[in-house]
């Protein structure tokens, strides 16, 4: 996901660290159902908590989880239930079976199995972008909500273009070869809805996106939501209509002069490649859908 970063925002990496660290990340207590916080984007204990890479910023936001599965809720809440109406002839009222829920929770959450989910975020300050690796728009809040309470004067909007993402895939869909975009090829995977009543939905995956068929499916009111793309021969995504970019993969050669790299150098080099060509893939993606809207 990409955000704007409002315009003249700029802390010393010593300031970031600093606030970071005010909110590292603690795993779950034994009835807490959710812990997150900041953690070395390297992954070593005590590391640091924002990285510099060719001036860009790199950062780590972990959220664990722990939930009990609702039908072994529903079976321990039955047999409360059933038990009152046994021993006191009486079935509880709506609010006392919501406090017994919460209390069979609360019970049952040391149990239950943690999960751990953690987002990198990528500051790009000379562009003004903020990048996070994820594709879950609950997690984005939680990071950027993490971001703006954490950094004084950081103020985060979505990443808006002149031309809508479903207005250009519909485009490039209709026409011919010739009216896809410069760096830009489809890729083999596209989803289509309709907005009547009926949602109708149609999904190609591993597909050559043949024209005439996908020109069929648009004249029936059906529009593209995803869309796989292919940047330069070097990376292939996923463009939705909310100009997510998901299921990103550099292709074979772009990291090929790391491939020797030693473990603590590699995370630069990578970090490096990575952002290098992101960036250079979100600015012609930028060009192709009209400019950024500011």
């Amino acid at each position: 996901m990409i955000y704007r970063i409002g315009a003249g925002w700029s802390a010393p990496v010593e300031q970031m660290e600093e606030a970071l660290a005010a909110m590292p990340f603690e795993p779950c207590g034994a009835t807490q159902d959710q812990s997150m916080g900041w953690v070395p984007p390297r992954g070593q204990a005590h590391g640091a908590l924002v990285e510099l890479v060719g001036g860009h910023r790199i950062l780590r936001f972990q959220i664990e989880t722990k939930a009990v599965p609702g039908s072994v809720i529903k079976r321990h809440l039955d047999e409360r239930v059933a038990q009152i109406e046994a021993q006191e002839g009486r079935k509880p009222g709506r609010k006392e079976s919501r406090e017994l829920r919460d209390e069979i929770v609360q019970t049952l959450l040391p149990m239950a199995f943690a999960k751990t989910a953690s987002v990198m975020v990528w500051m790009d300050l000379q562009a003004g972008r903020l990048i996070l690796d994820t594709s879950s728009q609950a997690r984005a809040d939680a990071v950027i909500t993490a971001l703006v309470k954490g950094l004084d004067g950081l103020q985060l909007s979505p990443f808006n273009t002149q031309m809508s993402p479903q207005a250009a895939m519909t485009a490039w869909l209709s026409g011919s070869a010739d009216d896809w975009p410069a760096h830009f090829a489809p890729g083999r995977e596209v989803e289509l809805k309709s907005s009547d009543e009926l949602k109708s939905v149609v999904k190609f995956t591993r597909h050559h996106l043949d024209e005439e068929q996908m020109r069929l499916h648009i004249s029936q009111g059906k529009l593209p939501t995803k869309l796989a793309l292919d940047w330069d021969g070097r990376v292939s995504f996923v463009l939705t209509e909310s100009t997510v970019l998901s299921k990103i993969a550099f292709l074979d050669g772009v990291f090929e002069d790391n491939a020797s790299a030693e473990d603590e150098g590699g995370f630069d080099a990578d970090a490096a490649i990575a952002t290098g060509e992101l960036s250079a893939l979100i600015n012609d993606l930028t060009a192709a859908l009209g400019g950024e809207l500011l």
